[in-house]
């Protein structure tokens, strides 16, 4: 009986990946570029097909992994991954203020070198 659930298991699995890999990858959602992977099954990082035909979105913090969701599509899923890790256009970044050159960075936040956000305390 347990072969059989497990046989059924990876049958259901390989049903989903063959759903997904027919499907072409979106490269971007809601205006937000989406994290594309050769090496994932979905073709999409941080979204792993669960057991029951749907898309779970995860990502690891520090040394934990965080699950931000369970979705309906690899698209949605992709979408949390993506609104999770910040991977957005962000808004437009004005480079000169009260006569002084700002100092732009593509690798903070808020757009500006040396400018972070408060989480609040």
């Amino acid at each position: 009986m347990e072969e059989a659930s497990s046989a059924d298991a990876a049958v259901g699995a390989a049903r989903r990946e063959a759903r997904v890999a027919a499907e072409p990858l979106a490269t971007e959602a809601e205006g937000m570029q989406l994290h594309l992977s050769s090496s994932s099954a979905t073709g999409y990082k941080g979204v792993v097909s669960s057991s029951h035909g749907r898309f779970r979105a995860q990502r690891t913090v520090g040394r934990s992994n965080v699950i931000l969701g369970v979705f309906g599509t690899a698209v949605e899923a992709a979408l949390a991954y993506a609104r999770s890790v910040g991977e957005y256009d962000s808004p437009a970044v004005v480079a000169e203020a009260e006569g002084m050159r700002l100092h732009l960075s593509d690798r903070s936040a808020t757009g500006y070198q040396g400018v972070h956000m408060d989480k609040g305390r």
